[in-house]
């Protein structure tokens, strides 16, 4: 039996996993609150003490850099160290992941239907593919094929630098500029950077969420909701352009992405936000800022396939996969 674990900043996902007919099976799951909980030990023990299981195997995605099977992780004052998950865990080995090297490995595990595909373009076998996921963060990762199976490269590029490529953007950048001393992707691309569109497109619109319990507004209102849903519904017209706006800068970060590792197997576009913001993605602004990039030659953006992931346990079973097969 294999535990399996989705270390996000705002929620924990736990699953054990059964390998049956040389596929993952998922017989128990169990999500978590991740700032209710002191760490990782503390989940581990309450899900396998409901479960009973025993398992053989464990690996877990977490938002942050893994350095020497160790992370601090992002968003949440953890710290998860492999060997001491080993050690209580009674097994020889924990497998760490960055959370985006999870969800890249949980792509070999789709079905066509966990994924809705927003730009067709031409397919090509065992080619590199690249993933991408604004949440909490922004995290990116790229799949590139060995001669056996694929393999997922961790990064941080959710912290590179922002780089405006219209009038707009740049306006946007010297908006945050001026109120951060660095202006990086995960300002814009994760759920805190839409009230932060929100605000630079107009500062006099605001909406109940944008002043927190502190005015009186009732814990867990979302900004990022509300902006979102109010851009859906068209009720509110600044809520549609930063919207717009946020999703012209995520295509065009996913385009770069793809330039960057000649990723003629694909952009897959993971994490909750593209999935609440699907009907959004699928009008072509996506897609349109992805492949409005200089010339490269041979290779081109257009051709490329998009496709969102709809299975929000991708993360998990890519945790899962990577124990199985011990990739790292």
């Amino acid at each position: 039996m294999i535990l399996a674990g989705d270390i996000g900043g705002t929620k924990s996902n736990l699953g054990l996993f059964d390998v049956r007919d040389g596929a993952l099976v998922r017989v128990a799951h169990k999500r978590y609150g991740s700032h209710d909980h002191a760490g990782l030990h503390e989940i581990a023990q309450d899900f396998l003490s409901e479960t009973g299981a025993k398992i053989s195997s464990a690996g877990f995605g977490i938002a942050g850099p893994v350095l020497q099977n160790r992370v601090q992780a992002s968003n949440i004052p953890w710290v998860v160290d492999g060997a001491e998950m080993a050690k209580f865990l009674a097994l020889a080995r924990v497998l760490l992941l960055n959370d985006l090297q999870a969800t890249a490995y949980g792509v070999s595990v789709l079905g066509p239907e966990d994924v809705e595909t927003i730009a067709s373009g031409i397919p090509v076998e065992n080619a590199t593919r690249a993933v991408i996921a604004a949440g909490t963060g922004l995290g990116q990762s790229i799949l590139y094929w060995d001669g056996g199976q694929y393999v997922a490269l961790p990064s941080e590029a959710g912290h590179a630098d922002f780089a405006p490529n219209t009038d707009q953007q740049a306006d946007l950048w010297k908006f945050l500029k001026s109120r951060n001393e660095f202006v990086y992707q995960e300002l814009i691309l994760a759920g805190r950077g839409f009230q932060r569109v929100h605000e630079f497109l107009d500062p006099s619109v605001r909406h109940p969420g944008f002043d927190g319990p502190s005015a009186g507004v009732p814990q867990g209102v979302d900004p990022a909701a509300e902006i979102t849903e109010l851009a859906l519904s068209g009720a509110c017209p600044v809520c549609v352009a930063a919207v717009n706006l946020w999703i012209e800068i995520y295509g065009s970060e996913a385009g770069n992405l793809a330039l960057r590792a000649v990723a003629r197997g694909g952009i897959y576009v993971a994490g909750g936000i593209a999935v609440k913001i699907l009907p959004k993605l699928k009008e072509g602004r996506f897609a349109a800022a992805a492949h409005r990039k200089s010339d490269a030659g041979g290779f081109a953006l257009k051709d490329v396939p998009m496709h969102v992931i709809l299975d929000e346990e991708c993360p998990l079973k890519g945790a899962a996969y990577g124990a199985w097969k011990s990739v790292s």
